[in-house]
């Protein structure tokens, strides 16, 4: 039956309404099974994490991972070498054997009876009123309405105006890992996260990289990791540093990118991964009466709520000042805690943000950088610990790994940890749990146990490092 809202018909009414299927798709469990609710999603389940993000790009980073120690073998005694690259194999092996199966069989399971209470909606979704949206199921055009609706439509690549100009063929996250070949040659136009991971990848499996930054890489990281990283990078790429891409023209040799100081740089292929931006700009927002910061990032309260729409929500990268997986997954359970707890609402958990840059040497990072400790006026004890003066360290051969802690003389709390080198975002979880428990550190190291000779050491080397004034 028929209903109409806001002058609109609408062709069926839900109790919530869920626009992506990245984290937003775990929030329908058994606590839903007496609510009615729709997924809106126009391309594959999933989302970025799972199609074109984390998941495939760090099954790419392990092999050159792995790559990278067979050619570096000789510093252990091996002499051994990479003889093959099965690009086509890779591709089938992460995709058409592991990615695309889960994508597949997380529709298949929505629209199956084991949702009986779930309507799949895979057209694309845009708001024509106060919590109503036009979308559709195949070539049908429906309008659907909810008492809530969650938004978790994601974020994309950010391409600048220079390259969306310029008509040449260019990649981003979302194809390049689905290259038929591995190009000989890459231009990569970024110096963040993901233009460093992708850079790590090729380089390792073969391919000559070249790297136009607009300032350093990886800019953001704490000092003591921020200069060796660059340093280490310039070993291995091509890297044009404080440059902006002003243009860029197909040639016979692939892709010539125009820079600023009138110099080019050219690759067989082109990866531009200059950063993303939030989804919201495409879903006609105003008309829902939603509230944005600029023109697509969801405005939300403190718990997810829209500012400006009531039982409007939004989490992920289309509203979060965090565009991680892990924030998105934590910000899930606390919207889909609140949907089923209005009268016991739960925070948005954006306290002590771990992130990690998977490309070699590994980075993770939580809490401040000394810098930003400083800045803060706080008494700032800091140590860096190299991993070469541990044990495994030495069994790896390792010369350029360290952790850094950086720690208050005064109250004994942890104010950051950064990590450069190998399992990096494995190791800085302990630094983590110190954080959210709110743990004093000064007594950290030696109230435990440290397997000897495991890696970890570090860690406890860098905690009794710290100087503390007395209590």
């Amino acid at each position: 039956m028929q209903t109409t809202a806001n002058k609109t018909t609408v062709d069926r009414h839900y109790d919530v309404v869920i626009i992506g299927t990245g984290s937003g798709n775990s929030i329908p469990g058994p606590e839903f099974e007496d609510q009615s609710i729709a997924i809106i999603e126009k391309a594959s389940f999933g989302g970025t994490c799972l199609n074109a993000g984390c998941i495939p790009s760090k099954m790419y980073v392990h092999t050159a991972d792995t790559a990278l120690d067979i050619v570096d073998s000789g510093r252990l005694g091996l002499h051994a070498g990479v003889t093959s690259i099965d690009w086509p194999g890779m591709v089938d092996r992460i995709f058409g054997k592991r990615v695309d199966a889960i994508s597949a069989a997380g529709e298949e399971y929505r629209r199956g009876p084991d949702s009986p209470n779930v309507d799949v909606y895979d057209q694309h979704a845009v708001f024509v009123g106060e919590r109503t949206l036009r979308t559709g199921q195949g070539a049908q055009q429906k309008i659907i309405s909810g008492d809530q609706i969650v938004i978790a439509a994601g974020s994309r690549p950010l391409i600048p105006e220079a390259i969306a100009a310029s008509g040449v063929r260019y990649h981003t996250n979302e194809d390049i890992m689905r290259l038929p070949q591995l190009p000989t040659s890459l231009v990569i136009i970024g110096g963040g996260s993901i233009a460093m991971e992708f850079a790590h990848v090729f380089d390792a499996l073969g391919t000559d990289v070249t790297i136009i930054a607009r300032s350093t890489l990886l800019r953001n990281l704490d000092d003591d990791l921020h200069v060796p990283f660059n340093d280490l990078a310039a070993e291995r790429f091509d890297i044009r540093s404080g440059r902006t891409t002003v243009g860029a023209d197909q040639t016979e040799q692939g892709i010539t990118v125009r820079l600023d100081d009138g110099s080019s740089a050219t690759g067989e292929v082109l990866l531009v991964a200059t950063g993303r931006i939030p989804n919201g700009d495409l879903l006609d927002l105003p008309t829902g009466g939603i509230e944005t910061i600029g023109a697509g990032r969801i405005k939300v309260d403190e718990y997810g709520r829209s500012t400006s729409a009531a039982g409007v929500w939004a989490l992920g990268d289309v509203s979060s000042p965090y565009m991680l997986k892990h924030v998105a997954n934590a910000e899930m359970r606390a919207v889909r805690h609140n949907l089923l707890n209005p009268e016991n609402l739960q925070k948005m958990p954006h306290d002590h943000v771990p992130a990690a840059t998977f490309t070699h040497p590994q980075i993770a990072t939580v809490g401040m950088t000394e810098s930003q400790a400083r800045e803060q006026g706080r008494n700032v004890t800091t140590k860096v610990q190299r991993y070469g003066d541990v044990a495994y360290g030495w069994a790896l051969e390792d010369t350029t790994g360290i952790c850094k802690l950086i720690a208050d003389k005064d109250t004994g709390k942890l104010l950051g940890a950064h990590y450069m080198g190998p399992q990096a975002s494995t190791l800085i979880q302990q630094m983590i749990t110190v954080l959210a428990f709110d743990l004093d550190v000064r007594q950290f190291a030696s109230k435990q146990y440290w397997i000897h000779p495991a890696l970890p050491e570090v860690t406890e080397n860098a905690l009794l490092g710290l100087t503390f004034n007395p209590q």
